[in-house]
């Protein structure tokens, strides 16, 4: 009986320090936020730790999140960092209550890993280390405090009862003289002057309880309920203070030029006007996001800066009223990401405008042999560029807008790069702030140093959005519909087969230029039963849509699209 109740206790008192090392994480957590609302939300200790994942996610890991999850990776990611967090801070809490070096070793090892992420960022200062220093600071105070108010190892918790069980008094002899009983002559009398204890003496110990932990519950959870508190209050005001560096505000005032060379009207046709099929332009909300930013980066316009330097005749350094007053070009442009799978849907087209990239680095007047711009975004992403690309009169922009409005803050406000045919890892530099005219052999960017291509101009593909193959659809006439790309080389013609039969050949919408995707569409008479759909493009150099199945790394997936539809 004894040992079952020193186990419960045990047990107890785990849990109990599993609440406490929570508690910790969270005081941690909240701290943490609110300095990072003083020095800037990249050096929040979750973020840093976030951005460090994603710096060392393998591109099949990187291909399944963005596959699986969507815009909602970093989500799903920073989710993840906190029930990981939640699992160890309770198992840290829980030897605190062996040993209470065991939990502040604990937290030295996620204060190490703090630190290193956020040291390690590109834009790393002494102010992002501050966040974690400060988040290791609370959590060692609440643990040591909760800790404590558990109790020593050998002692009940604070949630047991005391024991007012009669204790068992170890008592020498009664002496013969002062007791009734008759004691039996050949027992020895005690010595002369020993004092025994009374009978009364006896019951009044024997009343008293061994240990009260009625004041120590209490006190547990008062500061328990302080920690929720402070943790609460804390991660609030972080978050105030970080809306303060919000350029929302900036935004909406932001008043963006007219081009001095506006894109003409679209072409009659452009949108076939079919349900279910992408639209020719995707709204700013609609638009596909892939980055590595967990925070978006807050840029204020009065701010912003564009370095262009390197292999250059003279350096340029660009304010963003400097940019305004250049001329803004006007352009349909479609980008697509690399991570894009057949027939995915990380591909989007809008109306840009910006100033020539070509115009500026005419005017920094490039050196022989560069053959690379490394692109610097503000939070320390780099995409290498070719430099004949941007410079073979294409439009390559410094866009400021987007459908007729400043860029979301999501796409890279104030400004980013646009480079018709490449994938965006390698042309769409979000937040852009440096531009470093180089050499391919030189320099590697973020996603080249992982293994992707350094060059990787966009494949022509297509893909079919109706029928999704999602639901049923009724026998006879129906669309075959879609999508089709090639930037900056055009689409020229679509097809697509039943069953592996023979290829028809689509109707193709109008088009404003080579520099956007194409609808397409094949009118099928449907017969019962299931099918499956596929569809293949040729640009206009002639070449055509592989069949060749490839993953999207390294520079792109191949394959046709493909669609089971169920004919009723």
């Amino acid at each position: 009986m004894k040992g079952s109740r020193r186990g419960r206790r045990d047990w107890r008192r785990a849990g109990l320090g599993a609440i406490a090392g929570v508690l910790a994480a969270a005081t941690a957590l909240g701290v943490g936020q609110l300095v990072a609302g003083l020095t800037g939300a990249n050096g929040s200790p979750v973020v840093a730790v976030g951005q460090l994942q994603i710096d060392l996610t393998p591109p099949w890991l990187k291909n399944f999140a963005i596959n699986e999850f969507g815009s909602d990776d970093k989500l799903v990611l920073v989710s993840g960092i906190l029930v990981v967090l939640a699992i160890f801070a309770a198992i840290i809490g829980a030897l605190a209550t062996l040993r209470l070096a065991y939990g502040m070793a604990g937290l030295a090892v996620f204060a190490v890993i703090g630190l290193t992420a956020a040291a390690t960022r590109p834009t790393a200062t002494f102010a992002d280390l501050l966040p974690t220093l400060a988040a290791t600071a609370a959590a060692v105070i609440v643990l040591r405090v909760l800790v404590n108010r558990i109790g020593p190892a050998d002692s009940p918790g604070p949630d047991s009862r005391p024991d007012t069980r009669p204790a068992r008094a170890e008592l020498p002899p009664a002496d013969p003289a002062a007791s009734d009983v008759p004691v039996p002559p050949d027992l020895p009398r005690p010595p002369s002057g020993v004092i025994r204890p009374s009978a009364a003496d006896v019951a009044g110990s024997a009343a008293e309880p061994v240990r009260s932990s009625g004041p120590r519950r209490r006190s547990f959870l008062a500061v328990s309920a302080a920690a929720a508190g402070v943790a609460l209050a804390a991660e609030l005001a972080g978050r105030l203070l970080a809306e303060r560096s919000s350029v929302a505000n900036a935004r909406n005032a932001l008043r963006i030029p007219k081009p001095s060379q506006s894109v003409p009207p679209l072409p009659a046709g452009v949108n076939l006007d079919i349900p279910g099929l992408t639209p020719f332009v995707t709204s700013n909300a609609n638009f596909y996001r892939v980055d590595t930013a967990i925070v978006l980066p807050q840029v204020a316009p009065s701010s912003w800066q564009l370095r262009i330097h390197g292999m250059v005749a003279r350096e340029i350094t660009l304010t963003f009223d400097e940019l305004l007053r250049r001329p803004l070009i006007e352009d349909y442009v479609t980008l697509c990401c690399v991570s894009n799978p057949v027939g995915g849907p990380y591909i989007s087209n809008a109306l840009w405008l910006g100033a020539s990239l070509a115009s500026l680095l005419r005017q920094a007047g490039i050196q022989a042999g560069a053959d690379q711009l490394l692109c610097t975004s503000v939070d320390g992403f780099t995409s290498g560029t070719p430099v004949q690309t941007v410079m073979d009169g294409r439009d390559a922009l410094l866009a400021v807008a987007m459908n007729g409005q400043p860029l979301p803050v999501a796409h890279g406000f104030p400004a980013r790069m646009v480079v018709p045919g490449l994938y965006g890892y390698v042309s769409a530099t979000k937040w852009l702030t440096d531009i470093n005219v180089t050499t391919f052999a030189g320099n590697y960017a973020y996603w080249a140093q992982r293994g992707w291509s350094q060059q990787a101009p966009i494949k022509t593909e297509s893909r079919i959005d109706v029928p999704n193959g999602l639901s049923q659809i009724p026998a006879g006439r129906t669309a075959v519909a879609g999508v089709a790309w090639a930037q900056h080389k055009g689409i020229e013609a679509v097809e697509v087969r039943v069953d592996r039969g023979p290829w028809q050949q689509a109707r193709l919408a109008a088009v404003p230029g080579i520099d956007t995707w194409r609808q397409w569409v094949w009118e099928w008479d449907a017969t019962g039963g299931n099918h499956m759909l596929e569809a293949r493009a040729t640009d206009k150099t002639g070449y055509t849509q592989t069949a060749v199945e490839e993953p999207p790394e390294p520079n792109g997936a191949t394959g046709y699209p493909m669609v089971q539809v169920t004919v009723g």
